[in-house]
């Protein structure tokens, strides 16, 4: 079975740990590796981490407009094999193709959108603040930064980071999950032919071990993370604690309004597909469905007619929805539909016994509604994590918003309506980061940064666009008074 090797000083080597865990396809448990984990991954990474601040050194010296060029290449280079990484990604998290298709279309557009650092990474400068004297702010970068990425989305999150982390003249490190390896040995093949320092970008593998130590490495001076929200609060504590810049994206419990004017069948299209898209498993997926002023079910029966179309499978077949990424993930989503209906709720479509003809061992649920969950309960508060929907019902868009401001997490926060009076009121009153207005997955453009509040995000500065050119330089302000030396008497 193929062991998978790290990418360190430009080239691929052998993990210093001899112990593997599987890589397995979701649809049909089939073993597609073995990746490297446990306590001698530390040494790869203390490696990479050795060999990323030579590079570094070197690299920072670059015109930031010599930078970007590779940037250029790398873009084309993901847009000649979208095809082949969208089937890996499917193999490997499960998702369907034209999500696995979708997901490194957005990781080209922040490629894209870093070959512009040269103008986003602009200082300031005032001439004259006093008598022959100029200030100005410049930006320079940190050194050598992390990320630490999940299973959902192999092929997308790291390009929240990578691009703006190299064209902004610093080295940066890949630890992708342990669950997801493979997209990320597919982009740094393609990385091993741009024409960069070797060292400056790194692959490591493993799990806990090599997570702490990029956490307490001293050359290490940023780590981004995306993942849960107990994961983000340590990883932001540990980070911070050893003096690095942290941005940690957590979990997500995302509420969506549907007010009593908006459009029944397209808020059903598009809710069904925010809440089951990857199965569920997105940190902008709809959890919680608050129906406002349905007296007459309109919407809840266009919702559950949506729902039940739906089809699900291995996703290079032509189905709807993958599934779940592991066996334990699987029970744990079974487990808290049945604390849903124990506290409760009715269950209108229960998925817990799916079977897809040919992927019998797959860790398959189909779509999930459950109506009329507790509020005071563990349900309506816990990030599921997969293909389950809780509808509740409320009288008006303030008890609405009263719910959506009380949960802990501010992921996402959508409204359906035609009212621009609601739209307003709720754009500028829902504590979320990313405000969806007939909207179902208010997920940003490259451009803008990728928000989140509450137990959503530990941090100051979010991956993308602007916030992710500041996260990776730090300031520096200069004054300077150069005496006019052909007026001195000699």
């Amino acid at each position: 079975m193929n062991i998978l090797k790290n990418y360190i000083d430009g080239q691929w080597s052998t993990s210093e740990s001899k112990e593997t865990i599987p890589v397995y396809n979701p649809a049909n448990q089939e073993i597609l590796a073995q990746v490297p984990l446990g306590n001698e991954t530390v040494k790869d990474v203390n490696r990479a981490v050795t060999t990323a601040h030579s590079a570094y050194m070197e690299w920072s010296k670059v015109p930031v407009m010599k930078r970007v060029q590779v940037l250029y290449k790398l873009k084309s280079l993901l847009e000649e094999h979208r095809e082949e990484l969208a089937v890996i990604i499917t193999n490997e998290s499960g998702k369907t193709k034209a999500e696995s298709l979708g997901e490194i279309q957005r990781a080209i557009e922040n490629v894209e959108v870093a070959c512009g650092t040269p103008m986003l990474m602009g200082g300031d400068i005032i001439e004259d603040i006093a008598t022959g004297i100029d200030e100005m702010m410049i930006r320079q970068p940190l050194g050598v930064s992390a990320c630490i990425t999940p299973f959902n989305f192999p092929g997308m999150i790291v390009f929240w980071f990578l691009p703006y982390a190299i064209a902004t003249g610093n080295a940066f490190i890949v630890k992708p999950s342990e669950k997801v390896p493979l997209t990320m040995m597919k982009v740094f093949e393609l990385i091993d032919t741009l024409d960069l320092p070797k060292g400056l970008v790194s692959l490591v593998h493993g799990g806990k071990e090599s997570v702490d130590a990029l956490l307490e490495h001293p050359l290490v001076k940023g780590i981004s993370f995306v993942g849960s929200t107990p994961v983000a609060r340590y990883i932001y504590s540990k980070g911070t604690a050893n003096g690095k810049r942290v941005q940690a994206q957590g979990g997500a419990k995302n509420p969506v309004v549907v007010m009593p004017d908006a459009d029944k069948e397209m808020s059903a299209r598009i809710i069904a597909d925010s809440v089951y898209g990857c199965a569920g498993q997105r940190c902008l997926a709809a959890s919680t469905i608050i129906n406002v002023g349905d007296e007459k079910g309109e919407f809840k029966e266009s919702l559950f007619e949506m729902v039940k179309k739906r089809t699900t499978g291995y996703g290079l077949d032509n189905v709807d929805m993958g599934p779940v990424i592991t066996p334990e993930s699987k029970i744990r989503i079974e487990g808290l539909i049945q604390k849903g209906i124990d506290e409760g709720a009715n269950i209108l479509l229960d998925g817990r016994k799916a079977k897809i003809e040919g992927y019998e061992k797959g860790n398959f649920i189909t779509p999930t509604i459950l109506e009329n969950v507790a509020l005071d309960k563990e349900l309506i508060r816990t990030e599921i994590f997969g293909p389950v929907m809780s509808l509740i019902s409320m009288k008006n868009i303030d008890e609405a918003l009263k719910f959506v401001n009380n949960g802990s997490y501010g992921n996402m926060a959508c409204l359906f309506t035609t009212s621009g009076a609601n739209a307003r009121k709720f754009r500028n009153e829902a504590d979320a980061g990313n405000i969806g207005i007939n909207i179902g997955v208010a997920a940003p453009m490259a451009q803008f940064p990728f928000s989140g509040w509450k137990d959503s995000f530990f941090g100051d500065l979010h991956g993308q666009g602007k916030h992710a050119i500041e996260f990776f330089t730090q300031t520096k302000v200069v004054i300077e008074r150069w005496p006019n030396i052909w007026s001195r008497k000699f």
